[in-house]
């Protein structure tokens, strides 16, 4: 290269970084994929990405504006960005489905804990909105972060699309993206500028609570599933459980079986028991209504009286298995303490526990 063009090159470097546009290579980037390829697209200098994400090297992100270009594909993916990730793996997300184009949920605001995200939590207008996308041409992206509040505006948008209150502790952490599925898309014109971190017209909408819900559930550790297909080993596996710490209700809807056990950490099992303890006055039958994800079997006084499932597409292609007060059960109460344990298995979409007498009279929950 000679000396006037590598002035040039240099000048247009000096412009990218002033720019805090952040080059698309391996110097800059963790790049994890089942495959990808740096190229120009569409008149772009842009990653194809095929079922995987890149990851900003070395740096944190806290407040700022986050911006990038993605060229989409009309068919089920979720790609999005993932920020202020902590070495335990909670962060903040939002993404799209490029295959809901239009629908309600075409996009998603959404926490991971402990690397799982729990979509099936935070569901509704309150986290989506819905958003024709173009399948011929680019789409621009622009997340503003400020503390705990965040706007995502697509397209250019003088007007946020979205406000939402982020729902992790303010901390700085790692940011990354993620691509389509195994057919791949691509991204380009990545920037984070943080200092920018202007919030305008800030109207996060209101989601409804649910009256009088069992507030907290004591959780144990986990173990495997199929350890609750001979249930005559029940009293031994209960025994053998740790019980590790207390989930409370997030949104006025459910608990999160996350905050407090690690799904994907190496260590085998996906299913804790969710314990609360009834104190009531008189031998009763109580309705109890209650909602899980993904499965569940329930105990009353180590005596097994349900099982279920309501995780995704269970019931059919369509269905989301988000979770409400969808099934209900007859308590046979006694008098004095009763224990009811729900063993709760998850796959994806939220580890979730929630539940509520109809008719709380002569009970009450034991703390």
């Amino acid at each position: 290269m000679n000396s006037k063009l590598s002035i040039i090159f240099l000048f247009f470097v000096n412009i990218i970084y002033s720019q805090n546009y952040i080059p698309i290579d391996t110097t800059n980037w963790d790049i994890k994929a089942k495959a990808y390829l740096i190229e120009n697209y569409k008149g772009k200098n842009a990653i194809y990405l095929q079922a995987g994400s890149i990851t900003l090297k070395n740096k944190t992100f806290l407040n700022g504006t986050i911006e990038f270009d993605i060229f989409l594909k009309e068919e089920a993916a979720f790609p999005g960005v993932y920020f202020r990730t902590t070495k335990d793996l909670n962060s903040e997300q939002w993404y799209i489905r490029p295959h809901l184009s239009g629908k309600p949920d075409a996009n998603q605001a959404a926490p991971t804990t402990k690397g799982i995200s729990p979509w099936q939590l935070y569901f509704g207008k309150k986290y989506s909105f819905p958003y024709k996308y173009k399948f011929d041409d680019w789409t621009h992206v622009k997340l503003v972060i400020n503390d705990n509040k965040a706007q995502v505006f697509l397209d250019y948008s003088d007007k946020p699309n979205l406000s939402w209150n982020l729902f992790n502790p303010t901390q700085e952490g790692g940011i990354s993206f993620r691509g389509g599925n195994s057919s791949g898309l691509h991204l380009a014109n990545i920037k984070i500028t943080p200092k920018k971190t202007k919030i305008i017209d800030f109207t996060p909408l209101k989601r409804a609570s649910i009256k009088n819900l069992i507030s907290k559930w004591k959780v144990s550790n986990k173990f495997k599933e199929k350890q609750l297909d001979n249930l005559v080993n029940f009293e031994k596996l209960l025994n053998s459980r740790k019980w590790i710490g207390t989930t409370e209700v997030e949104e006025g809807i459910a608990a999160n079986i996350s905050r407090v056990v690690q799904l994907r950490n190496g260590k085998p099992g996906n299913t804790v028991f969710a314990q609360i303890e009834i104190y009531s006055e008189k031998a009763q039958t109580k309705i109890f209504e209650f909602g899980y994800s993904d499965r569940v079997v329930a105990f009353l006084n180590e005596k097994p009286i349900y099982k279920g499932t309501n995780k995704w597409r269970s019931r059919d292609y369509r269905y989301l298995g988000t979770v409400g007060l969808f099934d209900a059960i007859y308590l046979p109460l006694k008098k004095g303490k009763n224990t009811l344990i729900m063993a709760v298995s998850e796959d994806f979409g939220g580890w979730l526990i929630t539940g509520r007498f109809k008719d709380n009279n002569l009970i009450k929950i034991i703390d």
